[in-house]
Parts: structure tokens; C-alpha cells; sequence
């Protein structure tokens, strides 16, 4: 019986699709839980504190993770050569797919004989040509597009169309559009798996799947810090002094929001659940709204004796703090 291929999606617990965020989290708790020093003289621990370092290594590296996702465990390998596994793969296709008369050629012009071939899927994990005389089967390749979402298509998930061009059979680029279905709560630099949407199989393989990287645009207005949404809200004087209820603009329009007197610039007051989503589901995020007191810029001469006035009756200094 061959040895279990290890995945390394299911050595840290997460989805094939998890973000950077997820990733880290899910290591840290599984590291803290099975580090040696919480564990010592625990064999079984330690190999598993091995494994789960060995799994974010590869996840949290694009390059590896992308490998990995296309050509599984074998791309761990010392040596491996993603793109030497790419032609390998295309010199099988040609071979079992009608190649050029005489043969097809691989590496250097070397005849790609059966022998080889064999020898050749064992090495990149596509299995040999089995019993009976059969063709082996190949898993189609994983294609990456980037797909550009707005801030609210993004925050809210949706629909959005994603158009591709690939190479036909005879060589020339052909346009593919494809409907892809957004999570809400997506963030920037997310993936989204569409099964069976990559480069068809071979010898009867199923078809790869296609791995859109997510480029989310800034928005104006809000910016984004995990499920929680962060807005900047001017105020004048006065209402910072006295308090006031305001309106204030939320992803489902607007909100009132209640500032209590006294409030200082650069502080954050909560409108809970007016926050994002999480891709996966769950409580909603909040949105914190950070004051910003705006000073005017001209008054009259009744207006400075006003505030004349104020500074009477605020003895207390605000700098004294400082000098302790």
C-alpha cells in the first residue's frame, strides 16, 4: 500500500481557500498547544510541533502554496522544478493526445519512452499507467486570475464576472467569461476557489481548478481593519463640548450616533454589528467611528470674546501631565 499523502490544509485545520490571517491563527494555536517546552520529553508532540511548522512554511510562502495547490506533496521535494513538472505534463498530453509525427520529444530531444513515462508521473504524484495496459489519467492544471472588486462589492459578496483568455487547441487566445460567486466579508489578497474551472484534464483526467486572487479597491470613505470598518467623522467645537447626536455613513446607509459632551479628537466611538462579515459566516464586525474636531478658521470679534470667555472657565491645563 503507498503511503498516505499528507495535506497540509488538513495538518492545520483550515480551508484550501483560507486567508494569510486564518493561516496564522490556526498555527499559532496548534504551535502553542504541541511546543516541546509545553511538552517535555513528548516524542509524539514534538514530531507533531515538526509537522504543523513544516505545513505553514509551505501555506504561508505564495510561491510554495502555489505549487503546492497544483502539484501537491511532490512539489516539497528538494530539487522540484514547477516548471519542468509544467512540461512535463504537456509532453504526456502530447504523447497520449497525437503529438508531432515521430514522437513526441522531451528534454533536450530525448525519445519520451513508456519507461520513462512511468518513472515520470511517479516522480510529480500522477500515478503510472497502471494495470492492463491503460493510459494513466492526469489531473488537469490549476490556472490564477485576479479578479478587482469594489470596497462594498467586496465587504457585501455577490456575483461578478470574471472573463479569461486561453490558448485554444490551435494555438490562439480565446475568452472565457465565468459567473464567480463572492463571500461576503472577502478581504484583499484572498482566493477563491472555482472547482473544475482550471485547464482540462488528460487521458481522461478531471479538469484543475481555477484560483482567483482577490484585488479589493479602497474606498473613499471607510477603511477595513479584519471584520471591523474605520471611519473618520468630523465635529465642530461645540459638539464635542456639549454632545451630540449626529448622522454618520454605514455600509447600509446612515446611522445616528450619539457623542456624550467632552469627547476629544482621535477618539473612537462603537456602532456594534455595522462591521463586515467574516468569508466564512458569523457575527458581523463593527464599525468605529474616530472623531475628528474641526477648528475654525475665521471668527468675529463677538465669537473671540466668546471664547475668551470658555478659557475662564476651564482652569484646568491640559499640558500639566507632561511635567510630572
Amino acid at each position: 500500500m503507498p503511503a498516505e499523502k499528507r495535506d497540509l490544509y488538513k495538518v492545520l485545520g483550515v480551508a484550501r481557500d483560507a486567508e494569510a490571517d486564518a493561516l496564522k491563527k490556526a498555527y499559532r494555536k496548534l504551535a502553542r498547544r504541541h511546543h516541546p517546552d509545553v511538552n517535555p520529553g513528548d516524542k509524539a508532540a514534538e514530531e507533531k510541533f515538526k509537522e504543523i511548522s513544516e505545513a505553514y512554511d509551505v501555506l504561508s510562502d505564495a510561491a510554495k502554496r502555489r505549487n503546492y495547490d497544483e502539484f501537491g506533496e511532490v512539489s516539497l521535494q528538494g530539487g522540484f522544478d514547477a516548471e519542468q513538472a509544467r512540461r512535463a505534463r504537456e509532453a504526456f498530453g502530447a504523447r497520449f493526445g497525437g503529438g508531432a509525427e515521430g514522437g513526441p520529444q522531451f528534454g533536450g530531444g530525448e525519445p519520451f519512452e513508456f519507461g520513462d513515462l512511468d518513472d515520470l508521473l511517479g516522480r510529480f504524484g500522477f500515478g503510472g499507467r497502471g494495470g492492463g495496459g491503460r493510459a494513466a489519467s492526469l489531473r488537469g492544471s490549476d490556472l490564477q486570475a485576479q479578479l478587482e472588486l469594489d470596497f462594498l462589492e467586496a465587504a457585501k459578496g455577490g456575483e461578478k464576472r470574471l472573463t479569461l483568455q486561453l490558448a485554444g487547441e490551435d494555438g490562439r487566445l480565446r475568452s472565457q467569461t465565468l459567473t464567480v460567486r463572492i463571500p461576503p466579508g472577502v478581504a484583499d489578497g484572498g482566493r477563491i476557489r472555482l472547482r473544475g474551472k482550471g485547464a482540462p484534464g488528460l487521458g481522461g483526467g478531471p479538469p484543475g481548478d481555477l484560483w482567483a486572487t482577490v484585488r479589493v479597491r479602497p474606498h473613499p470613505v471607510f477603511r477595513r481593519e479584519g471584520r471591523n470598518l474605520i471611519v473618520d467623522v468630523p465635529l465642530t467645537i461645540v459638539e464635542a463640548i456639549r454632545g451630540a447626536k449626529i448622522e454618520v455613513p454605514t455600509l447600509d446607509g446612515r446611522a445616528t450616533l450619539t457623542v456624550p459632551p467632552g469627547t476629544d479628537s482621535g477618539q473612537k466611538l462603537r456602532l456594534r454589528g455595522k462591521g463586515i462579515a467574516a468569508p466564512g459566516g458569523g457575527v458581523l464586525g463593527d464599525l468605529y467611528v474616530v472623531v475628528q474636531i474641526r477648528v475654525p478658521k475665521q471668527l468675529d470679534a463677538d465669537a473671540l470674546e466668546k471664547l475668551d470667555a470658555l478659557a475662564g472657565a476651564g482652569p484646568e491645563d491640559p499640558r500639566k501631565e507632561l511635567f510630572r
